[in-house]
């Protein structure tokens, strides 16, 4: 049976320096393209605008190699990890690849356990209370609560309330304004794509 305090041990125990890392920056920035590139400069400009978590979607052509070097920079402050994992071969291939941390849109028990057993911080998606729940118990590191705009920081209340010892990251529908108000409402961490990563000045090279 799970108890209050087996829960309380086990978050402490699960607090590795990458996840330390991810919920220290406060915001993970995700980067969706739809052409290959490189996205050092975009990782760079991420980092000093103070944010060092980094996430490349799956869904951008050549995203494995685009992790793999990233992770070759070694950009000071910049954790990088991979998005979209949605199967254990793809997790397998961008923690191959150096991944830090790996997030998914969906629960996902395959890749949660290949990512528990190489000590790989996993962000999985969920959205009812019971996946939620049900991600944290198989070993989550964090929760991605997708698609938050569904349901509002309220939702995120309501649920710590009952289940304090959850780390909840909202994902879809973030922006610059309302970021606080989930912060406000318990998230650990807030997963920001386009309203931090805008499309168009990554291709123009605006890092600015």
């Amino acid at each position: 049976m799970t108890t209050a305090s087996t829960m309380m041990s086990r978050d402490a125990a699960a607090i590795a320096p990458d996840l330390a890392h991810v919920v220290k920056s406060g915001v993970i920035a995700v980067v969706r393209r739809n052409e290959a590139g490189s996205l050092r400069r975009a990782a760079e400009a991420v980092v000093a605008g103070g944010i060092g978590a980094f996430e490349v979607t799956l869904t951008t052509p050549g995203a494995v190699d685009a992790v793999r070097e990233l992770v070759a920079a070694d950009i000071s402050g910049c954790l990088i990890g991979a998005g979209t994992v949605l199967d254990e071969a793809a997790a397998r291939e961008v923690i191959d690849a150096g991944a830090r941390f790996v997030v998914s849109p969906t629960l996902e028990p395959d890749v949660i356990r290949y990512c528990v057993e190489h000590e790989v911080v996993c962000i999985p998606g969920a959205l009812s209370p019971s996946e939620i729940l049900r991600a944290w118990r198989l070993g989550a590191s964090l929760v991605k609560v997708y698609p938050a705009c569904s349901v509002g920081p309220e939702f995120f209340r309501n649920i710590l309330a009952p289940l304090p010892f959850l780390r909840l990251v909202p994902s879809g529908g973030m922006t610059l304004e309302n970021a606080a108000e989930w912060i406000d409402a318990g998230a650990a961490a807030v997963s920001m794509a386009a309203a931090l990563l805008d499309p168009v000045l990554v291709r123009n090279g605006r890092w600015d």
